[in-house]
């Protein structure tokens, strides 16, 4: 392969990269492309290629595979590790496997999953670049406790053996990492997302530890909280996700069915901006605002078995909204409340508020329901802390007092805020604003650790 015509396909919500690589003759291959394939298919037809192969690297806890898709549609060869058992037409692929698409050779780098593989890219005999998948990162590697507790530190130790091998490539190799800034499988944030060996070897810290048990401390010692959906899309992408017959969509629904969908147990998902959720909402809503990373909070405190109803406003993309629940596996889509919280109101159907407060109004005790790291970077003193994810579980930890509910800018305070409702929480306020904000205008000081 002479020359390299790659183009990252960034989900900056799900903080991962998949890749479309033009082969030069007419045809394309992608890495881990999930399920919401549009950006992927749009630049496959623009460039005049067709996709005939669709590598993995590993069976994802992120997001759906677009692989079983392309496959049933398209005529899609995939590619993926024969350790994984798929259960669907695939080309089961061994540690030194090599596919004739120009130069790519399978390399088994186990840890961030049992089955993982890299693919090196190569030039004749001369690798020039590798698709690290969940194995080596830009700045880090991919965490290791997805699949069981017991295993964890075992398959830390697979991912030091992985990381070192892959350190033995030529330092001006590229690496194409798919988890990067933003991914909750442990990239650091603000990392670039591609990077080269040589980079890697000289700035990597988990590279650069002392030993094996340096390197499993460092990586362990550096595991947050993830969404529960985790847990449960690597099984559905070995069973090979269904195979989408048309794109997801917003199925109507009028007031009347969306009261008794809410009466036989269904959820309102409100995804209006913070301050129209604050102004007026269907009670027990629970507020998600539709922005990048909407999928992952909707994997996060949205149920997957009980149907959902979304609420939104007009000039917001209901497709979008079907998309990113589609690609984590959310096939609980009920519809949409037709002429949105409006057509509730109009039919004199009961709504509650939240409470906003600017950073020199906090007037109560605070819970700051923010990533334990970012609570531990700076917080407003006093400040109660429950993340966000627990937060569901543990609303009975959460005095009934008036509260302050806050995060970095809103969306999380506010998500949290309907999730203290639902439980019976009253009298609650949200913070407009981070502690930055909160340190800025009252001239106080955060305290940090936790």
């Amino acid at each position: 392969m002479s020359t390299i015509d790659i183009v990252p396909l960034v989900d900056e919500g799900l903080g991962n990269s998949a890749y479309l690589l033009d082969l030069g003759d007419g045809r394309a291959m992608v890495v881990d492309v999930s399920l919401d394939l549009r950006e992927s298919s749009r630049l496959a037809r623009r460039r005049g290629l067709t996709v005939a192969f669709a590598a993995d690297t590993h069976l994802h806890a992120d997001f759906l595979s677009g692989a079983r898709q392309l496959s049933a549609t398209e005529g899609t060869q995939v590619l993926a590790s024969a350790a994984g058992h798929r259960e669907f037409t695939h080309s089961g692929l061994r540690d030194g496997d090599e596919v004739d698409l120009g130069g790519l050779r399978a390399l088994g780098t186990p840890g961030h999953t049992h089955e993982h593989l890299s693919f090196l890219l190569l030039d004749g005999d001369k690798p020039v670049g590798v698709f690290t998948g969940g194995s080596l990162l830009v700045g880090a590697a991919a965490r290791t406790d997805l699949v069981s507790p017991e295993q964890t530190e075992a398959l830390a130790r697979a991912q030091y053996a992985s990381l070192r091998r892959l350190a033995e490539l030529p330092d001006d190799v590229v690496v194409w990492p798919t988890h990067g800034a933003g991914s909750f499988c442990s990239a650091p944030p603000g990392a670039e997302r591609t990077s080269t060996i040589g980079r890697e070897k000289a700035t990597n810290p988990l590279l650069r530890a002392a030993d094996e048990d340096a390197f499993v401390a460092a990586l362990l010692g550096s595991l947050g909280s993830f969404p529960p959906y985790f847990l449960r899309l690597g099984e559905i992408n070995r069973r090979g996700p269904a195979v989408l017959d048309q794109p997801p969509a917003l199925a109507p629904l009028s007031v009347a069915e969306v009261r008794a969908l809410l009466a036989q147990g269904a959820v309102a998902v409100d995804v209006r901006p913070v301050a129209d959720f604050a102004a007026a909402h269907i009670p027990g809503a629970v507020s998600i605002p539709l922005r990048p990373v909407f999928a992952s909070w909707l994997g996060w405190l949205a149920p997957h078995d009980q149907p959902l109803i979304i609420v939104r406003r007009p000039d917001q993309d209901p497709a979008e909204i079907a998309w990113q629940a589609a690609k984590i596996g959310y096939g609980n889509l009920a519809g949409e409340l037709t002429g949105g919280l409006d057509a509730w109101t109009a039919a004199e159907y009961p709504t509650t508020s939240t409470r906003l407060v600017r950073p020199d109004e906090v007037d109560a005790p605070v819970l700051d329901i923010r990533q334990e790291p970012e609570f531990a970077a700076g917080h407003l003193p006093g400040a109660l802390h429950v993340e966000l994810g627990e937060l569901a579980g543990r609303a009975q930890d959460v005095p009934g007092e008036p509260l302050v509910v806050m995060c970095g800018h809103g969306e999380r305070a506010m998500g949290a805020a309907s999730l203290l409702e639902r439980a019976g929480h009253r009298d609650l306020a949200v913070l407009t604003g981070g502690p930055d904000d909160w340190a800025t205008v009252t001239g106080h000081r955060l305290e940090t650790g936790t």
